[in-house]
C-alpha cells in the first residue's frame, strides 16, 4: 500500500465532507445510543458520504461509528467517526471533529484528523513526521507531568458503567496534584492530536471505542509519544482505555494510575 497516495486521496475525501459538517453545526439529536448519547443527522450523512467515496477512490472497507463495517482487526480497513464531540458540535461548541484512520491488522499506520471550525487538520503516517495543515511538526521531546497540560475526558461521577464514575474522579483528583493544569474538551480526537502536537502533555481516555482513538493512535505515535491502556499495555483496537502522552509525562501518569488500584474498586464507593 502507499500510504501516502491513500492519505492523499481520504485529505481530499474530509476536505468536501468539511461543507456539510461546518453547515450542520447545532444539529439536533436524531438517533439516541446507549445512556444519554446521541447521534445528529450530519453524523449519518457524512459518515454515508465518506464510507462511499472512500470505498470507490482506495477500494477499501470502512468502519463506522454509526454504521459499522468490516472488523477493525482486517488486513486494511478505514475507521471513521464522522462527528467527535458530538455533544459539543450540538450545543455550537467548535471542538468537535472528524476523524479517520486507516489500520492494517488492527495496527493504526495513518491517522487524519480534521477540526473544520478552527482551520486545524493533522495528518501522520507510520514513522511520522506529524503534519498539520500540510507543514512537518517537530517530534515530541520528552517531558515532565509537571509542567503539562493533561486532557481527560468527561464523566458523571455516579455512574456506575465500565469505568466507574468515582475511579474516573480519582484520577482527576490525583492528576490534578501533579500536573500543571487539566483540560476536558469533550473530544477524544481533539485531545489526542493536542497530544501529538505538543499543546497537552498528555491524555487519558475513558472509553472504549477503536473510531474515538484509532486516529490519533496514528498521530501521537507518529509524533514519538507513547499509547497504552490504563495498566501500560501497547493500545490495541480491543483496549478498554487509553493513555497517550509524550514520552517521560506518559510514565509518570501511569505512575500514578498504578498507585490508586484498579477501576472495579471503586464500584461500590459512595460519595
Amino acid at each position: 500500500m502507499d500510504l501516502h497516495a491513500l492519505m492523499a486521496e481520504a485529505s481530499a475525501i474530509l476536505d468536501v465532507a468539511a461543507g456539510p459538517f461546518l453547515a450542520g453545526h447545532r444539529a439536533d439529536s436524531a438517533v439516541c445510543k446507549k445512556g444519554d448519547d446521541f447521534a445528529t443527522e450530519v453524523d449519518l450523512a457524512i459518515e454515508r458520504q465518506v464510507v462511499d467515496a472512500l470505498v470507490e477512490t482506495t477500494g477499501i472497507g470502512v468502519h463506522g461509528e454509526e454504521f459499522g463495517g468490516p472488523a477493525p482487526d482486517s488486513p486494511w480497513v478505514w475507521v471513521l467517526d464522522p462527528i467527535d464531540g458530538t455533544f459539543n458540535y450540538a450545543a455550537g461548541s467548535p471542538m468537535a471533529a472528524m476523524l479517520l484512520a486507516l489500520l492494517h491488522h488492527g495496527d493504526p499506520v495513518a491517522g487524519l484528523t480534521w477540526m473544520p471550525f478552527i482551520g486545524e487538520r493533522y495528518t501522520a503516517v507510520a514513522g511520522g513526521p506529524l503534519m498539520k495543515n500540510g507543514v512537518p511538526q517537530p517530534s515530541l521531546a520528552p517531558g515532565e507531568l509537571g509542567k503539562a497540560l493533561v486532557g481527560v475526558g468527561t464523566f458523571n461521577a455516579d455512574s456506575r458503567g465500565r469505568v466507574p464514575g468515582r475511579y474516573r474522579l480519582a484520577v482527576v483528583e490525583n492528576l490534578s496534584r501533579a500536573c500543571s493544569r487539566l483540560r476536558m474538551h469533550g473530544s477524544t480526537g481533539t485531545d489526542l492530536a493536542y497530544v501529538a502536537h505538543g499543546i497537552l502533555g498528555g491524555a487519558v481516555s475513558f472509553g472504549c471505542h477503536v473510531w474515538d482513538h484509532a486516529a490519533g493512535v496514528a498521530l501521537v505515535r507518529a509524533a514519538g509519544g507513547v499509547v497504552t491502556d490504563l495498566a501500560g499495555e501497547p493500545w490495541t483496537p480491543a483496549s478498554p482505555c487509553v493513555v497517550a502522552a509524550a514520552p517521560g509525562v506518559h510514565s509518570q501518569i501511569l505512575e500514578i494510575l498504578h498507585g490508586m488500584g484498579e477501576p472495579e474498586d471503586y464500584r461500590d464507593v459512595l460519595g
